[in-house]
């Protein structure tokens, strides 16, 4: 399975409220619950309304579209990454996963993809 290495940093926010021009920027993933506003983007596209962020994240896409019948992907990666001690914050969208991991775990996170067999 390929997992692309997104080519941005990206920000991980808490938001005080939503802004319509979230909406227009690549690589917005907004979470909007009864207790939080969350986005995350591109570290040059945090809006100005943040409560508190979390920045120098890398991003990874599992490349392809995933059924929904698949069953496992996300937690085999996500093992392999608890496994090298890379904590990580994971996005599902209606095509495939995210992964993002601080940027200072990289090539841990990159060799203990490869080691499970991953092309990165």
């Amino acid at each position: 399975m390929k997992i692309k290495t997104l080519p941005h940093l990206f920000s991980i926010c808490k938001l005080k409220s939503v802004e319509n021009d979230i909406f227009n920027k690549e690589f917005s993933f907004l979470s909007v619950t009864d207790e939080e506003i969350s986005l995350v983007c591109k570290t040059e596209d945090i809006p100005e309304n943040v409560i508190s962020r979390k920045d120098t994240m890398m991003g990874f896409r599992i490349e392809g579209t995933l059924d929904f019948s698949l069953i496992g992907i996300l937690a085999e990666i996500t093992t392999a990454l608890a496994e090298a001690k890379v904590p990580v914050f994971a996005i599902s969208t209606y095509n495939t996963d995210y992964i993002f991991i601080e940027a200072k775990h990289s090539f841990k996170a990159k060799s203990a993809l490869k080691s499970k067999g991953y092309e990165i």
